[in-house]
């Protein structure tokens, strides 16, 4: 062959091209697992159903915690760059997430344009360095959360209305209280005593009634003159609907996507189911809150009304992904019966002795 000639293709050897392909295939699922999984494009906050996460609540961060309470936070954000490689474990906040992206998945397939979704905003007051461990973990758990809100020590309060947010959940009770002050719908978020399994498919959401959907009128009338003086006055005014509570909102939001479904005749197949947990008696005053919520243009899919029972062994039957209620011993036994619970700190039960109680160290959001 002189210098220059163009060389003749060699031909492929016997099984050649049966054996390039594996290799092929075997190399590109390699690579394929090295790159980032494309994520569902976020919707614009205006047209999104935003809820608002904090660290604490969407991780458990007990170390991280503990080195910052006690070591301050140069040792905490040191820990967290060493550890960065390392995911946060689940927390409280984690099985309620992966439901509102479970919802989102059934819209998208249903309405592929539209943007009437719920959009999940990591909000925190840790250090900007600390975003890449919470990268990592969200990455690793593949969780579609595409907004940050790091306010580096900061409270991160005053950017929620900016974010449009519906629902504020935290750790931090403080931080909660700032939020409810500022007409957010917020709740501190506590992880249940044991593990209980929810369901994978449909988002499951209970409240409480009385300061929660619904002002704390009748709680002060009960405090002020009794049950009985309650009775007759929710009996007198059972045709005159409740002033809203801080959640009503959201439970609004709740029902706009839920009517999405209804739409294409899915109300029994509905990925979104809600209830009202209450401990008003049914006879004597569970009329006014049923007509109240008429009133409105809203309804819970269940209505549960227990007449001072305990809520817990009820609440372990539904197995919500989350629970709110405005009165601490509720929490708690939601909390014993496995349940994810939220206290919201709104209306009269909020004396000064329970908001102290729920006051804690500073905390690394």
């Amino acid at each position: 062959m002189e210098p220059g000639e163009p060389r003749e293709p060699l031909e492929p050897g016997p099984g050649a091209e049966t054996a390039a392909a594996p290799r092929w295939e075997e190399a590109k699922t390699f690579y394929d697992n090295l790159a980032p999984k494309k994520k569902p494009k976020s919707p614009k906050p205006q047209n999104a159903v935003t809820i608002a996460v904090s660290s604490r609540a969407l991780f458990r961060m007990d170390e991280e915690q503990r080195i910052y309470t006690e070591q301050g936070v140069e040792d905490y954000v040191r820990y967290q760059l060493e550890h960065e490689n390392e995911p946060f474990r689940p927390g409280p906040a984690f099985p309620f997430v992966k439901a509102l992206e479970a919802v989102n998945s059934r819209l998208r397939e249903l309405y592929p344009d539209s943007e009437d979704l719920f959009d999940i905003v990591l909000v925190t007051n840790n250090h900007a360095q600390v975003g890449v461990r919470l990268i990592n973990s969200i990455n690793h758990y593949d969780l579609s959360i595409e907004r940050f809100c790091m306010t580096g020590g900061n409270s991160p309060i005053c950017y929620l209305k900016a974010y449009h947010t519906n629902l504020y959940l935290s750790a931090d009770a403080e931080k909660v209280q700032e939020a409810i002050d500022e007409g957010i719908a917020a709740a501190t978020i506590f992880s249940p005593s044991r593990d209980v399994a929810v369901s994978q498919s449909q988002l499951r959401v209970a409240f409480d009634g009385d300061a929660v959907l619904f002002s704390d009128e009748s709680e002060r009338i009960v405090k002020a003159h009794g049950l009985d003086r309650f009775f007759e006055h929710e009996k007198a005014h059972e045709n005159k609907p409740l002033a809203q509570g801080p959640l009503k909102g959201f439970l609004e939001a709740l029902g706009r996507l839920q009517k999405k479904f209804y739409s294409k005749g899915l109300r029994l197949e509905c990925p979104i189911r809600t209830y009202l947990v209450t401990a008003r008696s049914a006879a004597s005053s569970g009329a006014r809150a049923l007509k109240t919520l008429r009133s409105w243009g809203l309804e819970t899919d269940e209505a549960l009304f227990l007449a001072g029972a305990p809520k817990g062994p009820l609440l372990e039957k539904i197995r919500p992904h989350i629970f709110f209620d405005d009165q601490m011993f509720h929490v708690a036994g939601a909390q014993e019966m496995g349940t994810v619970a939220a206290h919201v700190p709104y209306g009269v039960a909020q004396t000064p002795r329970q908001a102290a109680a729920t006051k804690q160290a500073p905390s690394a959001q």
